[in-house]
């Protein structure tokens, strides 16, 4: 699910194309616990995939991150334009120009609420063969994200993990 934001700068929504969120770990029984999520475009915005890719960039430069830069820890940092809720067993991010839900697998829930954050990358390079809906394998994550160019060209930033209070 995605939905535009009112926010008034020089991107143009229709450029972004679709917007979609991924959640995924590591093998934990190989220590590699930490709970991810990508954020990435189709490339089928309205002047094809290279505008997208500029208006992802300048959507990453808005919220006050980098692409290719450091890694941004935002745990701290309660004036964050990027929020990450968990609830429902889905992990649920708001951010300028995208407000959307994906399916957490359990290990995925358990690691963020034991750290109580999560790693999300913004990938400016589009991503079109992971179409919301259909399954993504572990080759087709791994293919993508192994990409230099891919790890090299997005915002990595951690975020604080919330979840509703009963």
């Amino acid at each position: 699910m995605t939905t535009a934001s009112s926010s008034k700068n020089a991107v143009r929504r229709s450029q972004l194309g679709t917007l979609s969120v991924l959640a995924w770990i590591g093998d934990p029984d190989e220590g590699h616990d930490m709970p991810y999520l990508l954020a990435y475009s189709l490339g089928d915005g309205a002047d094809g995939a290279q505008a997208g890719e500029a208006a992802v960039l300048a959507v990453i430069e808005e919220v006050g991150l980098s692409a290719g830069g450091d890694m941004a820890d935002k745990t701290r940092s309660p004036s964050s334009p990027i929020r990450l809720l968990v609830e429902g067993g889905r992990a649920v991010l708001n951010m300028p120009y995208l407000s959307a839900q994906c399916p957490a697998p359990p290990e995925w829930l358990r690691a963020a609420e034991e750290r109580g954050h999560a790693h999300l990358l913004i990938a400016s390079r589009p991503w079109p063969d992971a179409v919301p809906g259909r399954p993504v394998t572990e080759e087709g994550l791994q293919s993508f994200l192994g990409d230099e160019r891919t790890l090299t060209t997005a915002a990595h930033v951690l975020l604080p993990v919330s979840q509703l209070r009963g």
